[in-house]
């Protein structure tokens, strides 16, 4: 019950977004998919060096 309200409005949502037909900038879509950035790349792959501890296994390594 009361679900007819909602099915008609999926109904047109769905009719819309299948018979619309969007401007799509394909140059953009192609570079996106590709991969490339006109800006360059300024990270740098960080080297991990972690072992969980942080600064607490340097504190007491100074003091042996």
């Amino acid at each position: 019950m009361g679900r007819g309200r909602a099915k008609a409005k999926q109904t047109k949502v769905a009719r819309e977004l299948k018979y619309s037909s969007p401007s799509t900038d394909l140059t953009a879509l192609q570079r996106e998919l590709s991969g490339t950035k006109d800006e360059p790349r300024t990270t740098s792959p960080a080297v991990d060096d972690d072992d969980g501890y942080g600064d607490y296994d340097d504190r007491w390594a100074s003091s042996s």
